[in-house]
């Protein structure tokens, strides 16, 4: 394997907008608003910016195509810009573009934003996605829609692993749980209150097994990341964020074309993991890593996750969950922000947005205090995934401060 990235590259500034309905305010307003904060935070000026990577996924609400939203909106000086779009994961492809460009010594200086205004289209609920790039999946998933397939990956890993319905939902309303109560304590969260576990067991079913709560909503927001050589960070501040590993992986021909797939787990995060592990140095991930961040937008996906990074035992996961090992205080805390489900996904700008909460928690500045980690955290996660389920792209990043 090549030797990747490790330790060639590192986050010097940061932004994040709030999350939620934004009808005052345009893409280019929370544009401006994630990369004035990160601006500030890396002591740069627009000027200092060689190159910068742009991702969004719906054209409908960009103020042109391509790069030129993000170019005109900051007034970049005759930069290249790179519009980047993939999924769910688009936003940490952003991020991708940009340390790759640095890594290669290609420029010295590179911004990665993502922004979206999903409530704007009016996105949401249960789209059919009948036609995915072009190509008609209604053989595999009949009315697709997005909890309809992670409900059947639900009750394929529920039957697999031997849960009964109620075993399996009270895992997920765990799941579920965590996140509301870590959101509670965000004030850049959409969603922020907390829900007990008897309104998530009891809320209305929106694609069996998973109810109302075990569903992300999606949101209106933008995060931004500036990246420099590691040699350079120190000019920059004296805690920067070193990237350790970025991997991404698509489905091979094994997806939902084949009957090989169980339909109760994810090769593609199996293998982005695998790679990002390998390129980071990690021997033993349930004892180096030290927070994640997830791509939740079902509970049945956090679950899975837990298990496809080596973090849990294949179906073992639930075991974990009950035990709060993923909880603000568990060994692994995992959605400490409050992830999708509570954070929000506006869906170029989810990848950023997590690496924005492992940068903060990585250098002790998680806002409030209060939600600030406890321990010596020194290697943080992020992981995206995209797509339908059985034919999707997977990220997998890591963070270290040293």
């Amino acid at each position: 394997m090549a030797a990747g990235i490790k330790d060639k590259v590192a986050i010097v500034g940061m932004g994040c907008t709030k999350f939620g309905e934004f009808w005052d305010k345009s893409e280019a307003d929370l544009i401006i608003d994630a990369f004035k904060e990160a601006q500030e935070d890396a002591g740069i000026e627009i000027k200092d910016i060689e190159a910068a990577w742009f991702g969004s996924c719906f054209d409908e609400v960009n103020a042109g195509k391509g790069g030129i939203p993000l170019s005109r909106t900051l007034k970049l000086p005759n930069i290249p810009v790179t519009r980047v779009e993939n999924f769910c994961a688009t936003g940490t492809e952003a991020l991708r573009g940009a340390c790759y460009a640095v890594a290669s010594g290609a420029c010295d200086i590179a911004l990665a934003l993502g922004a979206e205004k999903l409530k704007d289209t009016g996105y949401g609920g249960l789209p059919e996605l009948g036609t995915v790039n072009g190509t008609e999946n209604l053989f595999y998933y009949p009315n697709l829609t997005a909890p309809g397939m992670f409900g059947m990956v639900a009750s394929a890993y529920f039957d697999k692993y031997g849960l009964s319905p109620e075993e399996g939902k009270r895992v997920l309303a765990r799941i579920s749980y965590k996140s509301h109560k870590n959101g509670a304590m965000n004030p850049r969260a959409h969603l922020r209150r907390e829900v007990s576990m008897d309104a998530i067991l009891n809320a209305p079913i929106i694609a069996w097994p998973l109810g109302l709560f075990d569903c992300c909503g999606v949101s209106d927001g933008a995060a931004a990341a500036i990246v420099v050589p590691a040699t350079r960070a120190k000019e920059f501040r004296p805690d920067p964020i070193y990237i350790k590993a970025l991997q991404l992986s698509l489905t091979p021909a094994t997806g939902i074309g084949h009957q090989s797939w169980d339909g109760a787990h994810f090769i593609e995060t199996q293998i982005a993991g695998i790679k990002a592990y390998q390129e980071a140095g990690i021997k033993n991930p349930r004892a180096e890593i030290d927070m994640m961040e997830v791509h939740d937008c079902f509970s049945i996906s956090e679950l899975l996750t837990y298990e496809s990074l080596q973090i849990s035992p294949i179906g073992k996961a639930r075991v974990d969950v009950e035990d709060g090992f993923f909880d603000l205080d568990g060994k692994i805390p995992c959605q400490s922000d409050g992830g999708l489900k509570c954070f929000g996904h506006p869906i170029a700008a989810s990848g950023i947005r997590m690496a924005y909460e492992v940068y903060k928690q990585l250098q002790g500045k998680a806002e409030p205090q209060e939600r600030q980690l406890k321990g010596n955290l020194r290697v943080g996660l992020t992981h995206n995934h995209g797509g339908i389920a059985g034919s999707l792209v997977c990220s997998v990043a890591i963070f270290g401060n040293a």
